[in-house]
């Protein structure tokens, strides 16, 4: 399957677009591939990419999750249905002068006419948690207990929304899907207009006495902790899913997932680079020219080390294994240690002379002081 491109670039939009420029654009286009007017093969699958780009875009929460995870994280959360849920077509269509029956264009997103409307239960809300830890954390992998408020099912009523011994009847206006067509023609096309039960208020049932521990929602809100399990070598940003722990559906659906977004802390000794740690040594230049054995950190304490004589300011020693365990593979990145000369800032007499005998031996002139430099 091919990727996907940029909902963005679809649309023809930068980043920052408001929901009425996205709606114009999507108009525009849609002017330019709907099947009323289109009949060519490609102009079918040019208008499903940039009804499911506006479906995204012109949700503000939709929208919100694509810009922050992009295609991979976004389409983990959101089925085809979820993304086209809710998205205001009719009022684009309306605008364009003619109408269109929804299930006509979008039945083949969902294996057949009328797909669109028929899956009526929604999926929970997901939820996001963001979780700080150290890097020594992130490298052998820790348990971290976490609260957060999420919505469940009522243990009162099972979900219901009915009281104990009762239960909710199917609404006899809609039949029980929630929903209410109202189909309008003229000369070229028909309009469907499909809107929630103004008597079940899309439900599909009617509850006559309502839960009193959730008010007939059928949920209440509650502070839960659970166990987070930190696999080690995450890296800042990785999310962990954990599956069903999210918000309880409202109409008898699955359960939401809740996504864990890793942290790190800054490390006073380390900077990540991937699965590479690297240290900056600092040493002065006897130790770099000469070659010397120094003690530097690593995860698992302390560490020798040998600088080699002539040592370079950036030159970088490299201790095999010794950086982060890999996320999905095996074995660890290596620690690298970036060697920086310093130079002394005060001097004394006997550190001065010292330095422009050597500086004599080497031929490099130098400018003691109350003497002026000959070039």
């Amino acid at each position: 399957m091919a990727a996907k491109r940029d909902y963005y670039e679809v649309l023809g939009v930068p980043k920052e677009s408001s929901k009425d420029q996205i709606k114009d654009a999507y108009r525009k286009l849609a002017l330019q591939y709907h099947p009323d007017r289109n009949k060519s093969p490609e102009a079918e699958e040019k208008f499903k990419e940039i009804s499911e780009a506006y479906a995204v875009l012109s949700d503000d929460e939709k929208r919100r999750q694509y810009d922050q995870l992009g295609h991979a994280g976004f389409d983990q959360r959101y089925t085809t249905e979820d993304i086209f849920r809710g998205a205001d077509f009719e009022s684009v269509f309306r605008d364009m002068g003619f109408g269109v029956d929804l299930s006509d264009i979008f039945g083949s997103f969902f294996g057949g006419r009328g797909g669109f409307r028929e899956e009526r239960v929604r999926r929970g809300r997901d939820l996001g948690y963001d979780l700080e830890i150290t890097l020594e954390e992130a490298a052998r992998g820790a348990g971290k207990e976490i609260e957060f408020p999420r919505v469940e099912k009522c243990d009162v009523c099972g979900g219901s929304g009915a009281s104990p011994g009762t239960s909710p009847r199917t609404c006899p206006t809609c039949g029980g899907t929630g929903e209410v067509q109202d189909a309008q023609r003229n000369r070229f096309s028909v309009f469907v207009r499909v809107t929630p039960c103004p008597t079940c208020r899309g439900k599909g049932v009617i509850i006559d006495s309502p839960c009193q521990n959730c008010r007939g929602s059928g949920r209440v809100r509650r502070e839960r902790t659970i166990s987070v399990k930190i696999p080690p070598g995450v890296d800042e940003g990785t999310q962990i899913r954990l599956q069903g722990q999210g918000e309880a559906s409202p109409d008898g659906g699955p359960t939401g997932d809740l996504y864990i977004v890793v942290h790190l802390l800054p490390n006073r000794n380390f900077e990540r680079d991937g699965d590479d740690l690297v240290y900056r040594l600092v040493v002065g230049f006897p130790q770099a020219a000469l070659g010397a054995e120094v003690e530097v950190p690593t995860l698992e304490g302390s560490a020798i080390i040998k600088v080699p004589s002539g040592t370079q300011s950036g030159d970088v020693i490299r201790l095999r294994g010794k950086g982060m365990p890999r996320l999905r593979g095996y074995g660890r990145g290596n620690l690298l240690v970036r060697v920086y000369l310093t130079v002394p800032e005060k001097l004394t007499q006997r550190q001065k002379e010292l330095l422009e005998e050597l500086a004599k031996e080497f031929g490099q002139p130098v400018q003691p002081k109350g003497r002026r430099l000959r070039l």
